[in-house]
């Protein structure tokens, strides 16, 4: 009976099946009827607009132009501090950039002549970019394959099929959908998967095999030491491993304390600082005085009213620096009273921190009560070391000095509570099309329904998947960055996964299923007649307009997705946002040197790992889509090459992230292997021959994988391997800088990052030809 009704509907197309799977999709947009599934003319219409968003990315550099090189003006202590080199060499950077800029009028060419080198990448941007840009490498090489046999094999033998219609305009002949269920063929296809599937392993091994990190430095000699005694000293615990570790000798030892408020005032200290130089040196070139409203948003006022009196700038931010001055002079005081109960301790030689890392996360059972017991010392009791949670420490610089106050019961109960909020909203709100639908409720697309332009039906619901596909997992990503994580790596490998996850549901399941939220999947997952609606769901899947949705989805995502990470428009607004609530000139200054941020690794792995497993599922089944997704991922390899150099700040992170990166990449192929699995037992059913071999070869995938990945997770007792530099301590900047002191210089004769990035002979942009003009006013 299963067989003769998909039979029924692969050979009829019936519009009861059509109007159940595409209830998950927008409504009134559905992609139905059009030749060859208006993958022409969505590729047609995304190529415009992606030219048109390179103009306006042409334009936007040339009127804003330091937004365009946010990563080369930003605060240089900062970037030399990530990178852990002297600011002099970021200089040179933008002024060798700079120098060749004013020799070329072509902005984006000039640019692009920078991309193709890794070395420049590795020394300017960091090692973690290589290895992503080495990923992406991997990622391309393995489509490029895939896509010479999906292209060159499968897609002949679908097409050599005649269950649909005779119609070269059909993109249905292209799909596995038009062949029937008896024919040997169908082998080759399952043959296929389980080729990619390898290909796929082969392809992350030989990249994970090139990871490689530098050995014999701090961060493997150096441990991270959790739920000390509040008040435990430095000494006690050197100490108490060299009482309790024969031959053990301890380098340092650091508290760690409370520093979140101690930054803050900092920075804003710094701020003050650089607005006073600023307006301190313009009064010597000048002779005179210039006057700010110092409220937020004052150099847009135009006019003098009560509450909006001006005043003058050098005495303003004098008084102001003093100001915070002396609040970072008290709390600087009260640091040392507020320790956290974590430690770093530094050993002298790899073999001894390895030894006391496993004592400590070693268990002794004895009869059915199973517990750690490492050695102990005189000060054992007096610094609670049988609570002790010991790893390796992360780099220096991969420490969220700030976050680590948030620890404990207050860590866990805050995860709690953002996750529970998120995970309320995204089991309602899990696909755009049940956003889409909730418009339609008012109208608001309904006159769309009776237009039957390609322009209309085609390219509009693929741009509201992706613009929509892009604004949920944003509300992810926040979640992590809210859940306070000590280490960037953490933060990073929490975002990757939840976005992904996420990422899956609502672009490639859902919608495949005919399902437009988790509510809904749950609600047909445990219902009783889950057997009977299984079948049509499934049916879902091989729907040619199916196939063809997602070609568009991938085709959006490839010029119009990049074009806007071209762009980064969010952050473009709040360049702008800050901009204008900036009090003075001085402070717009401020402003773009710290409105780069860091790229996040985490994000970019999850969106393209997505658009990578939609590629990966549908390359058997609808074989057109895998140039497109080649295209994607030349397209992003290329514009993530631009942003990591021009537009984001280096970051410092673990291996964890590359690798749980990799672990992602195989659940591409084992979808893969799932939809010729659905499409075998519900064609010919679940004891045919080739539904049986794709069991079987999908579920000793499943068990090798989940036994990979639960083994791996035992390998936090495997160090995080760095070069750092022998100055790298285990402590927060902000007790470290010499510059930060209160007797520091009252003249705001200050350290590098005072010094301007460029001299204006070099380089002015348009922003600093206003703000020129806005202090001569």
């Amino acid at each position: 009976m299963c067989t003769a009704v998909l039979f029924k509907m692969f050979s009829d197309c019936s519009n009861g099946s059509k109007d159940f799977c595409f209830s998950a999709r927008i409504r009134s947009t559905v992609l139905q009827g059009l030749p060859f599934g208006g993958v022409p003319t969505v590729l047609a219409l995304d190529f415009m607009c992606f030219l048109v968003l390179l103009c306006v990315f042409s334009v936007l550099r040339k009127v804003a132009f330091d937004y365009g090189r946010l990563a080369l003006v930003s605060d240089a202590d900062s970037v030399a501090s990530a990178m852990q080199t002297p600011a002099d060499s970021r200089y040179e950077r933008l002024t060798s950039v700079l120098r060749q800029l004013a020799k070329n009028v072509n902005v984006i060419l000039t640019y692009l002549s920078h991309l193709y080198r890794d070395d420049e990448i590795r020394e300017k941007c960091g090692e973690d970019s290589v290895h992503y840009l080495s990923f992406q490498r991997h990622i391309i090489g393995l489509l490029v394959v895939v896509g010479v046999l999906s292209v060159g094999i499968v897609l002949p033998v679908n097409f050599s099929g005649d269950l649909l219609e005779d119609n070269a305009y059909s993109f249905g002949r292209t799909t596995i959908a038009n062949l029937k269920s008896g024919n040997n063929l169908l082998w080759l296809h399952t043959t296929f998967a389980f080729f990619y599937l390898l290909l796929t392993v082969y392809s992350m091994r030989r990249h994970t095999s090139k990871m490689h990190y530098k050995e014999d430095d701090l961060v493997k000699r150096t441990l991270f030491i959790n739920e000390i005694a509040k008040y435990a000293e430095e000494s006690q615990i050197k100490q108490h491993f060299e009482k309790a570790y024969e031959n053990c000798i301890v380098l340092d030892a650091r508290i760690c304390y409370d520093v979140a408020k101690l930054m803050s005032l900092e920075s804003e200290r710094k701020k003050a600082e650089r607005s006073k130089k600023f307006y301190t040196d313009l009064m010597a070139k000048e002779h005179m005085p210039t006057m700010i409203n110092p409220k937020p948003c004052g150099h847009l006022c135009c006019c003098i009213i009560a509450g909006c009196e001006q005043e003058e700038a050098v005495n303003y931010y004098t008084k102001l620096e003093a100001k915070l001055k002396e609040e970072y002079r008290k709390e600087r005081e009260k640091v040392n009273t507020k320790p956290l109960g974590m430690a770093f301790v530094t050993f002298q030689n790899e073999a001894m921190t390895a030894l006391i890392l496993k004592d400590f996360n070693a268990c002794q059972c004895h009869g059915c009560h199973c517990r750690r017991e490492p050695k102990c010392s005189p000060f054992s009791s007096l610094l609670n070391t049988n609570n002790w949670t010991v790893t390796y420490a992360p780099d220096p610089q991969n420490v969220y000095w700030e976050h680590l106050s948030t620890g404990g019961l207050n860590w866990w109960l805050r995860c709690f509570v953002i996750n529970c909020f998120l995970f309320i909203l995204l089991f309602f709100l899990t696909t755009p099309a049940i956003i889409i639908s909730t418009m339609d409720k008012f109208n608001v697309t309904k006159p769309v329904e009776y237009l039957n332009n390609p322009i209309i039906t085609q390219f509009f619901p693929t741009l509201l998947l992706w613009c929509f596909s892009a604004l949920l997992p944003t509300i992810v990503y926040y979640s992590a960055f809210f859940e306070a994580h000590w280490t960037r790596s953490g933060e990073n490998r929490t975002t990757m996964h939840k976005c992904y996850t996420f990422l899956i549901f609502m672009v490639l399941l859902l919608p495949s299923l005919g399902l437009s939220s988790l509510d809904v999947f749950f609600r047909w997952l445990f219902d009783k007649k889950f057997l009977d609606e299984a079948k049509v769901r499934f049916e879902c899947v091989f729907l040619p307009d199916n196939g063809a949705f997602f070609v568009n989805y991938v085709i959006a995502s490839a010029f119009i997705g990049n074009a806007m990470e071209l762009l980064r428009i969010p952050y473009f607004l709040m360049y702008m946002i800050r901009l204008c609530l900036a009090r003075s000139a001085a402070e717009r200054r401020n402003v773009k040197k710290h409105q780069a941020y860091e790229f996040q690794f985490g994000a970019a792995y999850a969106w393209m790992m997505n658009v990578f497993t939609v590629v990966m599922t549908y390359s058997i089944t609808c074989p057109i889509i895998v140039p497109f997704g080649l295209m994607y991922m030349l397209l992003k390899h290329l514009v993530d090459r631009y942003n990591m150099y021009y537009a984001y700040l280096p970051s410092k992170l673990d291996k964890k992230i590359h690798s749980g990166a990799v672990n992602q990449v195989v659940a591409a192929p084992i979808l893969c292997l799932f939809w010729l699995l659905f499409f075998s037992t519900v064609r010919t059913g679940f004891v045919a021959p080739t539904s049986m071999f794709t069991f079987v070869v999908l579920i000793i995938t499943i068990i090798i994988c989940l036994s990979h990945v639960v083994f791996g997770h035992f390998k936090y007792l495997s160090a995080h391997n760095y070069k750092v530099r022998n100055s790298s301590t285990y402590v927060a900047q902000v007790l470290q800088d010499p510059n930060t002191d209160e007797t520091g210089s009252d003249e705001g004769q200050g350290s590098s990052q005072d010094e301007e990035v460029v001299n204006e002979g070099d380089f002015q942009s348009g922003e600093d030809s206003l703000i020129e003009n806005e202090v001569h006013q």
